[in-house]
């Protein structure tokens, strides 16, 4: 899926390239870029680190580059890990005891550290001790070693599924939104400079619009528009390359994709319009349920097309129009 929120491995080097390396240069999230400006700025006067940091929203809006950009602008390094690639005690233990005083470590997906982890993660935070267990049973034995004053900067998708200890044990706390549109159509005019590509302003609002509001699918699209004109012997992204390209790959004008729409028209034609249950939806469009929870729907419910409620999902008047499909108005009113 191109329009996926998701990070996928051909983004890394993406990623790197294009990741803006200080505030100046990341675009949009105005709120939190001062807040956290603030921060950082009080806390060098101070000559302190920065108090633990969680940033939480969906997939592709910029968490791993604003704390990478923290980093940069408090002058330290940054060890960079994720949630599921902690698996053991030790493997945690292991990176706290390596890092130096002011150092900044960066969790990813920290929602799925396992609960023993987390543990030994609430000490660390709020005193840099690090508890370690020697043996087994009776004659174990606790050894405490003293940790550098580190922070933590965690990232997550899903802020109600960390416990309220650890969310509790984070200083700062900011949520990032969808993007503007014309926020996208700046990052992909900075984009289309580093990746020596010149783009028009039309093209740019083109594929801004179908980039689903999220940064990382508006470079992906970007890239892909890219490939699309060099291969037809262009200099120039143009608008009439953009939209070739665009419906090469299968997206509408709102970032909407074949998986997309298949789920709509499933809600729509097998069900009535909804309500639906997450799991039967899962089970008739064949995708997991996580994937159409955290890749899908979060979108389609942003721009008002599909609607959560005690019932299960439905698909709204706006979803039944896009679609080409007649709303019966009476009939629909009565599920929500």
């Amino acid at each position: 899926m191109i329009t996926s929120s998701s990070e996928k491995t051909e983004d890394t080097k993406l990623d790197i390239t294009l990741r803006p390396q200080n505030f100046s240069e990341y675009v949009g999230q105005e709120k939190t870029k001062r807040n956290l400006n603030i921060l950082i700025k009080a806390a060098k006067k101070r000559k302190e680190p920065i108090e633990h940091v969680l940033l939480y929203g969906p997939a592709g809006l910029g968490k791993t580059t604003l704390a990478h950009i923290i980093a940069n602008e408090m002058a330290s390094n940054i060890r960079a890990t994720s949630g599921p690639a902690i698996e053991k005690v030790g493997d945690l233990g292991s990176i706290l005891t390596n890092l130096n005083d002011g150092d900044i470590l960066f969790i990813d997906e920290i929602h799925r550290l396992n609960k023993l982890i987390e543990e030994v993660l609430y000490p660390a935070m709020e005193d840099f001790k690090l508890d370690i267990i020697i043996g087994k049973g009776p004659s174990a034995k606790t050894l405490q070693l003293d940790l550098p004053r580190f922070t933590l900067i965690g990232a997550t998708t899903r802020l109600g599924s960390i416990s309220s200890p650890l969310r509790n044990r984070f200083g700062v706390i900011h949520r990032l939104d969808f993007y503007e549109n014309e926020d996208i159509e700046k990052i992909i005019h900075r984009s289309s400079k580093i990746l020596e590509i010149p783009i028009d302003s039309v093209s740019a609002k083109t594929i801004s619009k179908s980039s689903r509001r999220t940064p990382r699918v508006a470079n992906r699209l970007l890239k892909r528009v890219r490939d699309f004109t060099q291969v037809e012997n262009k200099e120039q992204i143009t608008e009439e390359l953009s939209r070739e390209a665009l419906s090469n790959l299968e997206i509408d004008h709102l970032g909407l994709e074949p998986t997309d729409r298949q789920i709509l028209t499933t809600i729509i034609e097998k069900f009535s319009g909804g309500p639906v249950g997450i799991q039967t939806l899962a089970t008739a469009t064949m995708e997991e349920v996580e994937t159409i929870e955290d890749v899908y729907e979060p979108f389609l419910i942003q721009i008002g097309f599909l609607a959560r409620t005690p019932r299960g999902r439905v698909a709204t008047e706006s979803a039944y129009k896009h679609m080409g499909i007649k709303y019966d108005k009476e009939k629909q009113d009565q599920l929500f």
